[in-house]
């Protein structure tokens, strides 16, 4: 497993980072958790660049 995990471990870390930039992008665009959780200016300032 240790082996596996080394050979692809690049291929591991982009995908990661991938779900992760989906994820917020879908949080701001629904508005959930983080985007509720930023100050009022930066809401306003999301929301009108989207």
């Amino acid at each position: 497993m240790k082996q596996l995990f080394k050979r692809n471990k690049t291929a591991v870390l982009v995908a990661f980072i991938i779900i992760l930039l989906i994820a917020g992008w879908l949080d701001i665009r629904y508005k959930g958790l983080f985007f509720q959780l930023l100050p009022e200016s930066v809401q306003s300032y999301v929301t009108d660049n989207i």
